[in-house]
């Protein structure tokens, strides 16, 4: 999800949605069910799905790995990032750590300054800001389809309301590449936007990626290409995108994704893999850059635990992965709604270790590449602090909610939104408490570390949401924040 999680009370299109018409890969509607084995091999391979409005796309010239992959033992995850530092994307590079280790979080905060940016009750965990890589403009996506570019101190550079403002706006985090900002809507276009300006380069359009919905998928990039997931209807499924960044078409697809994915996609140069999840509770893996399917593995178990009925059938609702999975060490790292945390290797995809929560795990995991330590959240409303090597506890800190959102990993501390309306900042060590600000609505967005200073976002606070029989009212808007030095 995205920096986009579900949550699991969101009423969200996926779990609404029934099969109209004929299963895209295998039989019609109403015939017997098949196993994921069966549905992956009629998938076909990967490759340029034929999907409607994509035939006349352009060739596809595979991405230069190299010089990603020579940087990829960068100790803060920060790939790719050239000499000049022009790139910036969610959960900090392609291997979506979440870890800033030459950030240090103040001992005290207060607030800077907010603004409000999120209005629409849906409860997907929210845009994360994203600060371009000098530092002097921060960018702020809003589930009202506005995309804010601000400055450190709160000034607004400039405000630009987009299509997506007529569904439920933005979740996913921008993906900057030099001057230009690429981010994906819940109306099923993608945007790529003049940073300096606000001004709109180009856009896509939902039939230009096979119908899709919505994007709630962060885009990844590398060497002139875009990387996202599309969610589609009827039936529930999802497509794996290559974009060429330059003029947004797309250049490679596939469609063998069940389940409306969320995820960001993360890449591993090095590995040679790119990797993500869907609500099938699967993960897909695909060799990079060839995109040559190489591994699925299916959390909860073979086709997933007891569930509501998902695309004719075609699989449970039970085992979604929502949170976006970081790679290191040779291996994967996923959280699912069967209640496990699981070390994959990236090579076959076989588990090498799972570790029990008992509770729903959808948030945005840190890795800490220094130490070798993993750092998740669950619906037990605790975080866990994980060896990466053999998934044995460190430690685990109650924070009165769920976590859904991403965990962000610093110099000496660790940063989590929680349901209960605070974030959090956990010593790194031990994971005591350091402090806690209180704020409106669920703290869902990941928590950006720049400066001195962090950014963050809310969700909006509504009357009435899980009534089925009142109006949904909303009471509050869901802000933007900055912290500074309590002084």
């Amino acid at each position: 999800m995205s920096e986009h999680t579900a949550d699991r009370r969101d009423g969200d299109a996926d779990r609404t949605v029934h099969e109209a018409g004929s299963d895209r890969n295998v039989s019609a509607a109403g015939s017997a069910r098949v196993t994921r084995r069966q549905l992956l091999s009629t998938a076909g391979t990967a490759g340029a799905v034929g999907l409607a409005g994509c035939a006349d796309r352009q060739y596809r010239s595979p991405p230069d790995c190299a010089a990603v992959a020579t940087a990829g033992d960068n100790a803060d995850g920060s790939v790719p990032l050239p000499a000049d530092d022009d790139v910036s994307m969610f959960r900090r590079g392609l291997r979506r750590y979440g870890y800033y280790p030459e950030e240090t979080v103040p001992s005290s905060v207060q607030v800077d300054w907010s603004f409000p940016v999120n209005r629409i009750g849906h409860t997907a965990a929210k845009s994360s800001p994203r600060p371009t890589p000098d530092g002097e403009t921060v960018l702020i996506a809003g589930d009202d389809g506005r995309l804010h570019a601000v400055t450190p101190t709160g000034e607004h550079r400039w405000e630009r309301e987009m299509g997506a403002g007529r569904s439920l706006g933005f979740h996913g985090t921008p993906a900057i590449v030099d001057d230009t900002a690429y981010i994906g809507g819940y109306d099923g276009e993608l945007y790529a936007v003049d940073i300096d300006s606000g001004d709109l380069r180009w856009q896509t359009r939902m039939h230009e990626f096979g119908g899709a919905i919505a994007i709630g998928s962060s885009p990844a990039y590398v060497d002139g290409s875009l990387y996202l997931l599309t969610e589609h209807k009827n039936p529930a499924s999802g497509v794996l995108w290559e974009v060429d960044a330059a003029t947004g078409n797309p250049t490679w697809s596939d469609d063998r994704i069940w389940g409306m994915p969320h995820p960001s996609p993360a890449i591993d140069c090095e590995a040679g893999r790119l990797v993500t999840g869907s609500n099938d509770g699967v993960v897909y893996c695909w060799e990079f850059p060839s995109l040559e399917f190489a591994w699925s593995f299916q959390a909860g178990g073979e086709g997933g635990p007891d569930g509501e009925p998902m695309a004719g059938g075609r699989f449970n609702l039970g085992a979604q992965i929502k949170g976006t999975i970081p790679t290191y060490d040779g291996a994967a790292f996923v959280g699912s709604w069967d209640g496990r945390f699981y070390r994959l290797d990236l090579a076959d995809g076989s588990e090498e270790w799972s570790f029990d929560t008992g509770n729903v795990v959808m948030s945005n995991p840190a890795i800490d590449s220094d130490r070798g330590v993993v750092y998740v959240g669950s619906d037990d409303d605790h975080v866990y602090a994980l060896e990466a090597a053999t998934g044995d506890e460190l430690w685990s800190t109650d924070i009165d909610g769920h976590v859904i959102g991403s965990i962000t990993a610093t110099a000496e501390t660790i940063l989590v939104g929680s349901y209960d309306t605070h974030l959090y900042a956990l010593d790194r060590e031990t994971g005591d408490r350091r402090w806690r600000v209180e704020n409106r609505g669920h703290v869902t967005s990941g928590a950006i570390p720049r400066n001195g200073r962090i950014y963050y976002a809310e969700r909006g606070v509504f009357s009435n949401y899980y009534d089925d029989d009142e109006e949904t009212v909303l009471g509050k808007p869901g802000r933007a924040y900055c912290l500074v030095l309590d002084e």
